[in-house]
């Protein structure tokens, strides 16, 4: 959601930020329903006016006997009340008119953001670890020995349909074991607050976080009305919906392990293979908010906290600077985290990082009491994976494989796994 008032002060200035995301100027359609609605309230304060000077009159009128200028007035006063009402219905319809055009519009991008459409207009601005050389062509994940008896897309679609999967055995333990590392890690070591939170949300929390209106095809609903959350940022940011916070309450950081659900709409013929892109899968959420003056700070903490996982599992990857073009519609700066997947020779996105600035708390409402008294101000809320729990497990699996069919295992995981170092090619936990 965006300052009405800054809209006003300076139009231009809000259609040129749009522009760098590929957004036709709006500020004259958004400028027109704020004026309309501004009229109508002006009018109905005047009419409410008249209507009290009437009102007042009424009784002067009656008490000189006045019968024809009382019925006057009388029928005056009644007329200035219907005017009100429609008034003020005319008022309130174009505050919502307004209303849900400003929540379909996304995000301004900070300054720093660079310019461009699209992924290959991104910005590299680390590289961290030498991917492996085989001495063999390295297989796709789904390919593995070790994962042949434990990776089942087969049942999965009996069960769900496409894009699902059922873990089984060895890899299913593993997969359990990365999800723990990276909540004890974010935890003992990162000091976020470690969260339980519903995968079943009102529509108000997806308003919120800016999934819906514009982005409802991406995600699923009940019957009942409930949402399935696409991600945790969902449930955690709305943890401060609606709420007046003490100053010294900040910041905020919090980390959950979720399953998420995303239709993956409009991303037909993408990543069919394997576990890249999948309807249900699970993530560990990070969810910072802060005072304004810390949110870029705090974001570059948070990217770090994402890129230790990857460092401490010994996972080579490079951080994107996303361009403008390429953002998620709530963020005004996001930083990629791609992990290297020998099997497809590339790249794969693993985490993402966003600021978006008081975006989200004005949807939700947040907001703070500055020290000293100050008037209340709007939080700022931050998101980032910390991992994407399946294409981290994917990462292991690749760039640990061996020529045998094996897998070994990164060491920091060795503890959760009972001291098993390797994943045989039958798909067994073993240690060597």
């Amino acid at each position: 959601m965006h300052d009405i008032r800054a809209i006003r002060d300076n139009p231009d200035a809000f259609d040129a930020a749009l522009a760098r995301r590929g957004v036709s100027p709006v500020s004259s359609q958004i400028l027109a329903l704020d004026d309309a609605r501004r009229a109508k309230i002006h009018a109905a304060e005047t009419a409410k006016a008249g209507q009290n000077r009437a009102s007042k009159e009424v009784g002067a009128a009656k008490g000189r006997g006045d019968e024809a200028e009382f019925e006057r007035l009388r029928a005056l006063v009644a007329e200035k009340k219907a005017e009100i009402a429609r008034l003020n219905d005319e008022a309130q319809a174009e505050d919502e008119a307004l209303r849900q055009l400003l929540l379909t519009i996304p995000n301004l991008p900070a300054d720093d953001v660079p310019a461009g459409t699209s992924e290959d207009d991104n910005v590299e601005i680390k590289r961290h670890g030498t991917p492996r050389q085989f001495n063999y062509a390295p297989k796709e994940h789904y390919e593995l020995p070790a994962v042949q008896d434990g990776m089942d897309f087969e049942v999965a679609a009996k069960l769900s349909g496409s894009r699902f999967v059922v873990l089984s055995g060895g890899v299913a333990r593993l997969h359990r074991a990365l999800a723990q590392f990276m909540l004890d890690t974010h935890v003992e070591e990162h000091g976020l607050t470690e969260t339980m939170t519903p995968v079943l949300v009102r529509e108000e929390a997806m308003y919120g976080t800016g999934q819906l209106p514009k982005f409802g095809e991406d995600s699923y609903q009940t019957t009942t009305g409930w949402w399935l959350i696409p991600t945790a940022e969902v449930t955690l940011t709305n943890l401060v919906a609606d709420a007046m916070i003490e100053a010294s309450y900040l910041p905020r950081r919090y980390v959950a392990d979720t399953q998420c659900f995303r239709s993956e709409a409009g991303s037909a013929g993408r990543d069919t293979s394997g576990m890249l892109r999948q309807h249900q899968f699970e993530k560990v959420e990070m969810v910072s908010v802060t005072h304004p003056d810390e949110s870029d700070a705090e974001q570059q903490r948070m990217l770090g906290c994402a890129e230790a996982i990857l460092e401490k599992l010994g996972l080579p990857y490079r951080t994107m600077l996303l361009c403008a073009g390429d953002m998620g519609a709530g963020a005004r700066r996001t930083y990629d985290i791609e992990v290297w997947l020998p099997g497809q020779d590339r790249y794969r996105e693993i985490s993402s990082v966003s600021t978006c600035g008081d975006y989200q708390a004005r949807r939700m409402n947040a907001r703070f009491r500055p020290e000293g008294g100050a008037k209340p101000e709007f939080v700022h809320t931050l998101n980032g994976s910390g991992l994407a729990v399946g294409r981290t497990l994917i990462a292991v699996l690749e760039n640990g494989q061996e020529e045998d069919g094996s897998v070994t295992l990164p060491e920091v995981l060795h503890g959760y796994l009972g001291g098993r170092n390797r994943l045989s090619a039958t798909g067994e936990l073993i240690r060597d």
